[in-house]
């Protein structure tokens, strides 16, 4: 995923990996009833998930737009 660091724990998460602890992580802000800091941090970490699903998806749009220019190249 990413070429420039080495692949930390988030970029090791497949799609559907992320994607669920990011529906985790805000199901846990909207039921509320966690302090200031540990919404921040839950905010924080759900804005690493969604990148990782960005990715994942935007590597996944790049593929189907290859696929489909060597169609219709061919």
């Amino acid at each position: 995923m990413s070429d420039e660091k080495k692949a930390g724990p988030d970029e090791r998460l497949s799609y559907e990996q992320a994607r669920a602890e990011l529906a985790s992580v805000v199901e846990r802000l909207e039921a509320g009833g966690t302090s200031l800091e540990e919404s921040l941090a839950l905010w924080e970490r759900g804005e690493k998930l969604a990148e990782v699903c960005q990715r994942w998806l935007d590597g996944a749009r790049a593929r189907i737009d290859a696929a489909r220019r060597q169609q219709s190249d061919a």
